[in-house]
């Protein structure tokens, strides 16, 4: 995979929800827009994408999540007209070189920086009990 990715791009992609995988599904339903997380080398030395699935459906009140303000929907390639929310609870975690799911140019858009970090601050305090979907054996 000869992307670059970076924290607070936007891609498409088939994400699968961690209610899904505890109903045995293994393949995400649909693409969606998912933010980076992180980009990281892992202990065996391949690199990894953390992924932050983006949802027009309002998270319930058990959920942490982040409503897109309409500068960063922009920015992001999202739609205007819909109400957008990053869940910051559970995330895919792929391997960028063997991916079966990371395609080439799905990239369509960047949040801000100044967007990200704190965004990205609230999820580093919950990744120790956010529910992670490994997308590789």
């Amino acid at each position: 995979m000869s992307q670059t990715f970076r924290p607070g791009m936007v891609l498409r992609y088939p994400y699968l929800w961690h209610w899904q995988s505890g109903n045995g599904e293994t393949e995400g339903r649909k693409d969606r827009p998912t933010a980076v997380a992180a980009v990281f080398i892992g202990r065996d030395d391949r690199q990894y994408v953390l992924l932050l699935p983006l949802t027009t459906k309002q998270p319930s009140a058990t959920r942490i999540a982040v409503e897109v303000p309409t500068t960063e929907k922009k920015r992001a390639g999202l739609d205007q007209a819909l109400r957008q929310w990053i869940v910051l609870d559970e995330y895919n975690l792929d391997p960028t070189a063997s991916s079966y799911y990371l395609q080439q140019n799905s990239s369509i858009g960047q949040f801000s920086d100044a967007f990200m970090r704190p965004v990205l601050t609230q999820f580093r305090d919950l990744l120790p009990t956010a529910r992670r979907i490994s997308r590789y054996p």
